[in-house]
């Protein structure tokens, strides 16, 4: 007791509670003290019963914890096992009651908190059988149902999404890496733009390869349907394979057997399927709904801690020890009138197993050969489709292993020589990607710098004038153009380059300008961004907090609005039966003797006077044919005896009429003869 109090004056003085209790102090507690923090502790699980006791009678506020107990699962212990006795300890305030309920309810508040919040929407509403009968009740009460079940699935699927491990905050995180990956696409695609505007022609370019593309994925589908329809193809031949198999081997068998063993085997085969049909498949489909309907029974029940699991492993422990028990028992009751026939028990019980047993073994022999033959089906397809329907024997069969085996050796040297090619080809291939890598790490660079010195797009004028100049070396190879030529083309197009550094070079210094100014505003954006996100959480808590109240609020009111409807029902029931104890007082007392025979009571009398007429004349009835018993067994007797002498008879008379003629055509024989 002093650990199961030092426990509870532990979790009172922790949040939500916070009493600041010792020991002490928490024993000296009085009887309406320790009600009011039971009633506490159930007000933090469920807050429909955080009130003041004091405004309340004590049968009320008993009443109420009880339900709430009651809804909870809780037992209380054994030393407590009188409900009347508990309930007075609860109305009075008996240390002994509260203690271990408050130990009980602090050891698993958050469960508990969870099973009263269900309690309050899976608790069934127990309507009256004679209100059923109105069709709107019905109705009412069929949505009610439904509603429920609904309501448990989407818990379910609630609970489900919460252990699931999906947070707001990786959702978040992969959103934001996602949107940075799409502006990352997206300034690529510009730049690849910007390069394919200077090349010529590029709309109709776009359009060969938009079209190339769906070609592709035509392609793709076609291939897709194709091996579709090879592999259907494929399925319809292994099963024509199989019925042309089963045809041959049902010709076999009709060939190489009599129609005895047909019989025998086919005998045998009914007597097998009867015993799966009339005793192993009942037997299992029996077990089969056992086990559902107990998985449909623990599935209806509400959700169970690990004390209650414990508690009933106990009890299912203490019943098997009663039951062996009681079968010790009875063994040692009954055994020496039972000695003769356990023997034969237990002989029955083993052919029974081992009859069981053998039909498993039957069956998965059958699955097997019938797995074994689709294998061998599988075989034989492949070799058709491999090497035809020849199988070779004898010096042939050697002839093509050694065959297989130069072919062999040549594989392996090529697969030798393959291997070192794509080893080499994988190195290539490695090399050129780095070297893409570098180039194009090379080509950021580059750019950043030009961004950063102003000069943009000045590499990709030294490539045009790479490209020019390569283009007029070509030209002055083909043409034998002079060196004089070419010094003037060159001092040309450096003639261009200047100008075009000269043209570009106020548009860098207003690019730089704008620049700048544009870093002042991303800052500014910045600044607001965050005044603005600290503003909309602040807001967003508030609308929170006030959702919240609204939602409770709205919660009290159904609740009110449902204990008003369920006191209505209730006073209309309740009203109705005192009509009806009217009317039938009302009858009763009538000395009209038509009215005093509509009285439920006068009906009652009637019926039972008439019931036990009919039993007087059943038990007349029962003693005349015990008594008549006897003498008509006899009457039987005799009469069956009668039955066999005259069939006797009958079977005389007609072996008399076939001797008779056998007699007259063996004499006809003989007068034959005799004239002959």
């Amino acid at each position: 007791m002093s650990d199961q109090i030092q426990f509870i004056v532990e979790k009172l003085n922790q949040e939500p509670f916070r009493k600041n209790y010792n020991l002490i102090t928490f024993d000296s507690l009085e009887s309406v003290q320790l009600l009011q923090l039971l009633n506490d502790v159930l007000g933090e699980i469920d807050p429909k019963h955080a009130v003041d006791i004091r405004e309340e009678l004590p049968e009320q506020t008993a009443k109420r914890m009880l339900s709430l107990l009651g809804i909870l699962k809780y037992k209380p212990p054994g030393s407590i096992s009188d409900l009347s006795a508990f309930r007075q300890g609860l109305v009075t305030g008996s240390k002994p009651v509260i203690y271990p309920v408050l130990h009980w309810l602090l050891q698993r508040t958050n469960e508990l908190k969870k099973r009263a919040y269900l309690a309050r929407f899976l608790v069934k509403l127990e309507v009256p059988a004679e209100f059923l009968q109105d069709d709107t009740v019905a109705d009412i009460n069929k949505q009610y149902e439904e509603l429920m079940e609904a309501f448990k699935n989407l818990h379910k699927e609630c609970e489900q999404l919460k252990t699931s491990g999906l947070s707001t905050a990786e959702i978040r995180r992969d959103i934001s890496a996602m949107e940075e990956e799409k502006d990352q696409l997206v300034k690529r695609v510009e730049r690849l733009k910007k390069r394919v505007e200077t090349v010529q022609n590029h709309q109709r370019m776009l359009e060969i390869a938009r079209q190339l593309r769906l070609e592709k994925e035509r392609e793709e589908s076609l291939a897709q349907q194709k091996q579709e329809q090879k592999n259907q193809l494929f399925h319809a031949e292994q099963r024509l394979q199989r019925a042309q198999l089963q045809l041959k081997e049902m010709h076999h068998a009709v060939v190489d057997s009599k129609p005895e063993s047909l019989m025998k085997k086919l005998e045998e085969e009914i007597n097998f399927n009867s015993y799966l049909v009339t005793e192993k498949l009942p037997r299992e489909l029996e077990s089969k709904k056992n086990s559902a309907y107990f998985l449909q029974k623990v599935v209806a029940e509400p959700a169970m801690s690990q004390s209650d699991l414990n508690v009933l492993e106990i009890k299912i422990n203490e019943v098997n020890a009663q039951m062996n028990q009681l079968i010790e028992k009875r063994m040692m009751k009954y055994e020496p009138i039972d000695s003769k026939f356990s023997m034969y028990r237990q002989q029955a019980s083993i052919i029974s197993r081992k009859k069981e047993a053998k039909a498993e073994e039957l069956q998965a022999a059958k699955e097997e050969m019938s797995s074994t033959e689709r294998q061998m089906l599988q075989k034989t397809s492949q070799a058709h489709e491999l090497e035809g329907s020849e199988v070779l024997k004898g010096d042939e069969f050697k002839h093509y292993v050694n065959k297989l085996r130069s072919k062999n050796t040549f594989y392996k040297k090529k697969r030798l020589e393959i291997a070192e090619i794509t080893a080499e080809y994988g190195i290539l291939q490695r090399t050129e990607e780095l070297l893409k890598q570098r180039h194009e790490a090379i080509q950021q660079q580059l750019q950043s710098i030009e961004d950063k010195k102003g000069i943009s797009g000045y590499s990709y004028t030294q490539e045009e004038l790479e490209r020019v100049s390569a283009v007029k070396s070509e030209m002055d190879e083909m043409k034998g153009r002079t060196l004089d030529n070419m010094s003037e083309m060159v001092k040309k197009l450096n003639t261009m380059v200047a100008e075009k550094k000269a043209s570009l070079a106020p548009v860098i210094k207003e690019l730089r300008q704008l620049r700048q100014k544009c870093q002042e505003l991303t800052q500014e954006c910045d600044e607001k961004k965050i005044q603005y996100d600290s503003c909309a959480a602040g807001l967003e808590s508030n609308r929170s907090t006030l959702e919240q109240e609204v939602k409770g609020l709205f919660e009290e009111c159904a609740q009110e609005e449902s204990n008003y409807h369920y006191i209505n029902c209730m006073k209309r029931n309740l009203e109705i039966q005192l009509q009806r104890a009217k009317e039938e007082m009302k009858a009763y007392v009538s000395p009209d003797p038509q009215e005093r025979r509509k009285a439920i009571r006068e009906q009652y009398t009637r019926m039972i006077l008439e019931q036990e007429n009919l039993g007087k004349k059943l038990r007349e009835k029962q003693k005349a044919v015990r008594e008549s018993h006897g003498p008509n067994m006899k009457q039987i007797k005799m009469w069956q005896d009668f039955e066999q002498l005259m069939e006797c008879k009958r079977e005389c008379f007609l072996k008399q009429q076939n001797q008779t003629a056998i007699g007259q055509v063996i004499q006809e024989g003989g007068k034959d003869r005799l004239v002959l």
